[in-house]
């Protein structure tokens, strides 16, 4: 499968490729923050779905996919101290902000230092009516963190501080999608930057919640690890799925498409935590899709 995936990389088929996973990406990542917004902790949610996917790429790491060359050990560094400090951006401003709010500003200030990094780092180089499609896309994005911030009831005492840790989150999102891009690209199988990342990700929160976890009630445990093990592999497909993009195709591209997951999460935010969507939300969530339709027609 790897060698699947270095022959496509660059192709038209690769092109086609990546954006479906770009997309895939999308849903899935909306998904995932949902499983960490619900009802538990959002500390606890994000330490077991960790400690799962850690657990279960253990074995495929040490005994299935290539070991990492020695000049990958540097990068891992770098990755798990840029995800360190995303993950604990993430849960601390969930902890305090409306989802259907914070998640938009952090997905939407992503894409814009995502795309400034990959033509530093990668060369890659937006046309004019791409520039217009991301500006489009985050038009409808911030618009909708604006328009859930006026209606929303959920913690507004604390929303000034959860929306300075979206952004900083968001600009997060932006180094992990650079540096992981480029992780990804400097070793020769792709799936050994994969399975090595969860394997190496997985402890961190584990650790950090540890006294957390003593105040759990026991009728709780149960359904924590539940949500643990079904956010590991969306975990997996998503984060999977993104990565391959980036190695099958244009960073910047890949980026931005995979925003449309604020779409994702509005409609998640709707049909699963029962929070409303009406036409201006609806409209919004359009100027979204149609800042991303942009960004690929423009390509």
């Amino acid at each position: 499968m790897g060698e699947l995936i270095t022959a496509l990389a660059g192709t038209p088929a690769g092109h086609q490729a990546a954006l479906g996973l770009a997309l895939a990406a999308a849903f899935l990542h909306a998904l995932f923050g949902a499983l960490q917004k619900g009802r538990h902790d959002p500390w606890l949610s994000r330490a077991a779905i960790d400690a799962s996917y850690g657990l279960i790429a253990a074995p495929v790491a040490l005994f299935v996919v290539p070991w990492p060359e020695p000049h990958m050990w540097p990068i891992f560094a770098g990755v798990w101290a840029i995800h360190a400090g995303y993950k604990i951006a993430q849960a601390a401003c969930y902890q305090r902000g409306a989802y259907t709010v914070v998640y938009p500003v952090v997905r939407g200030t992503g894409p814009l230092f995502t795309v400034a990094g990959a033509e530093v780092i990668f060369g890659e180089h937006f046309t004019a009516g791409q520039w217009a499609g991301v500006a489009v896309l985050l038009a409808g994005i911030y618009g909708l963190a604006l328009y859930n911030l006026r209606t929303v009831r959920e913690g507004r005492e604390t929303m000034g501080a959860a929306l300075g840790l979206a952004v900083l989150t968001g600009a997060f999102v932006a180094a992990y999608t650079t540096f992981d891009a480029y992780g990804i690209r400097a070793t020769a199988d792709p799936f050994t930057f994969l399975a090595w990342f969860f394997f190496l990700d997985g402890w961190l929160m584990p650790l950090l919640t540890v006294r957390r976890w003593r105040h759990v009630p026991s009728s709780e445990l149960g359904p924590l690890l539940k949500r643990g093990v079904i956010g590991a592999f969306v975990a997996y497909f998503s984060f999977g799925a993104i990565m391959l993009a980036t190695r099958l195709d244009r960073v910047g591209e890949a980026a931005v498409l995979r925003e449309t997951s604020t779409v994702f999460a509005a409609l998640i935010g709707w049909l699963v935590l029962g929070e409303k969507v009406g036409p201006r939300r609806v409209a919004l969530m359009a100027l979204i899709a149609a800042g991303a339709v942009i960004v690929e027609m423009a390509g």
